[in-house]
């Protein structure tokens, strides 16, 4: 492995990986663009998604105690039954076209939410239902499952902690559902495993000290920061979609 590549991926990985930890999403937002630099994605988004689990148990193990699964088990249910029909959007439609209206969505909500419009839904399990089933259609089609679900707990004014555990939950068990697919696939090669083992106290690290920081900011601005790199993530996809639409 090529010394630069090192140095550099590992900063990618510590650098991606205590974002997550600090906020419980944007790993694989901040990650895929930079390491599909020096890497084929067929080699690198099967060593996110394994990432993302280790990254997930981290997360989750900190903030356990806020876990609320009744927040989260109607978005995981319609979620899966959402992907089917994500990855048969992916193959019919054009994905660029897809991440333009999504990225615009998003950037739009997340603005709204940070300068204040927030109404939160009083039947809470009814429009879990929808926001589920929209983020496994996006999970689907152009892997980007968490905006609707980063929306919706934001909208709630669910408390940092809860917010981190459960979308940690819901990342985790969509990629468990994500890397059975890949090894039957024949994506979990040798070489993806020994790029796993090479970054991985990279990500460790990254994790371990995102957790540290979450644990000392207060909550009102946690929420902004949050809703602001949710914005940052549509407009990157907006930008995404324009480049190759």
């Amino acid at each position: 492995m090529d010394l630069n590549f090192l140095i550099i991926g590992s900063l990618i990985f510590v650098i991606s990986a205590m974002l997550q930890g600090f906020t419980g999403f944007g790993f694989s937002i901040l990650a895929v663009p930079l390491i599909t630099l020096f890497i084929s994605p067929k080699i690198a988004v099967p060593i996110l998604v394994m990432f993302s689990l280790i990254i997930n148990i981290v997360v989750f193990s900190s903030s356990r105690k806020e876990f609320n699964i009744k927040r989260i088990w109607l978005l995981l249910v319609f979620g899966i039954i959402g992907m089917p029909l994500g990855t048969y959007f992916l193959v019919v439609l054009n994905d660029n076209i897809i991440k333009l209206f999504i990225g615009i969505l998003i950037a739009l909500f997340g603005l709204l939410l940070l300068l204040g419009f927030r109404k939160e839904f009083k039947r809470e399990k009814l429009s879990m239902i929808p926001i589920g089933f929209v983020s496994g259609i996006l999970g689907g089609s152009v892997s980007m499952s968490g905006p609707p679900i980063i929306l919706f707990l934001s909208n709630q004014g669910v408390n940092k902690q809860t917010f981190r555990a459960n979308l940690a939950v819901y990342f985790f068990i969509l990629n468990m559902f994500t890397i059975p697919v890949y090894v039957f696939n024949g994506l979990i090669t040798k070489q993806v495993i020994n790029f796993s083992i090479t970054f991985l106290p990279g990500l460790i690290i990254g994790v371990i000290f995102g957790n540290f920081l979450s644990h000392k900011i207060k909550e009102n601005h946690f929420r902004k920061l949050t809703l602001i790199l949710l914005i940052i993530m549509g407009v990157l996809s907006i930008i995404s979609g324009l480049k190759t639409a």
